[in-house]
């Protein structure tokens, strides 16, 4: 079901895009005005104000610096991200979501990490390039993008040249993608929910679909479809996640009918069966249990009707 995509790159367009406003100067631009900011921040669509130059913590229990739970050469990624040589994946702590089955909980929830400066997250990005990595891929950035691009700027001037890909929960502030455009090479959202009420129960956030899709089409009008190099890497583009859920709460039909009506049918997407009830979801009656395989299929065969074939290897559940 993987397929590619229909013409690789050719060589001049090779280089992220972030060496083009790093030499013309409107990199350090950007980090100025993401900078701003964090005086009343206003990075995610929650707009919390929280004055974060000066120590306030907002909803997404960060100040003025990062948090990094890890950093390394990910081998369990999509497969246009990991290659042979992994993704070079950068955890940030905190969340600005309250997803009550988050399988990363220890992070997002539970605040387990460091706080970093520029510099030091500078020197993530290029050790993670000088291991190979074929690229750099920050997990959960949405509520740290100043201080990413602080970095970024950094970087690049010692010699950063592999693309950037935006690992996020999906719930994104136009404005924030807006500082992003021209420097993210590769987008990777999830779209986790198509109904606000169950986005409520389970995320804490009502807005979650509305604000889902217009990150989803922001990402896409920035970078479009993905595209992969010759050798199969993701070199620019928009890659979506969804995650199963039990009991159909995740709203596939709806999501895939999104993706392939108001985005593109050559959309990369990647159902995922990897749902298991972690954090608090025990607790909670109608996701207390992993996904079955009948659930899964559903999901990949509703992809399939709407003429998304671009999946993501496809795994295979045992029958239940």
């Amino acid at each position: 079901m993987l397929s590619q995509d229909k013409q690789a790159p050719r060589a001049e367009e090779m280089l992220p895009s972030y060496i083009a406003l790093y030499r013309s100067g409107q990199l350090v631009e950007r980090v100025q005005r993401a900078h701003e900011r964090l005086a009343a921040c206003t990075l995610c669509p929650r707009h919390c104000g929280a004055d974060r130059l000066h120590g306030e913590k907002g909803i997404c229990r960060t100040g003025r610096k990062a948090v990094v739970s890890s950093f390394h050469a990910h081998f369990g990624e999509e497969a246009p991200l990991t290659g042979r040589r992994g993704s070079g994946t950068i955890f940030f702590t905190w969340c600005s979501l309250r997803c009550q089955y988050c399988q990363n909980y220890a992070i997002s929830q539970l605040g387990g990490g460091d706080e970093v400066d520029a510099a030091d997250l500078a020197v993530m990005m290029l050790a993670l390039q000088r291991q190979g990595c074929h690229n750099i891929n920050l997990v959960t950035p949405s509520h740290v993008v100043p201080q990413i691009l602080a970095a970024l700027e950094i970087a690049v001037a010692h010699g950063l040249t592999i693309p950037l890909v935006y690992n996020s929960s999906g719930y994104d502030s136009i404005e924030t993608l807006a500082l992003l455009d021209g420097i993210i090479d590769i987008y990777m959202p999830d779209m986790k929910y198509a109904d606000p009420d169950v986005a409520l129960r389970l995320s804490g956030v009502k807005d979650y679909p509305a604000i889902n899709r217009a990150t989803v089409k922001e990402m896409h009008r920035q970078v479009g479809d993905l595209v992969l190099d010759e050798q199969g890497i993701a070199r620019r583009g928009l890659l979506v996640r969804h995650l199963v859920l039990p009991n159909r709460l995740a709203g596939t039909a709806d999501i895939v009918r999104f993706l392939a009506t108001q985005i593109s049918r050559n959309t990369y997407i990647n159902i995922m069966d990897q749902y298991r009830p972690c954090y608090r979801a025990a607790d909670i009656a109608d996701i207390s249990r992993p996904i079955t395989f009948s659930e899964y299929k559903e999901a990949v065969e509703l992809a399939l009707a709407q003429g998304l074939t671009r999946l993501d290897r496809p795994r295979r559940l045992p029958a239940r």
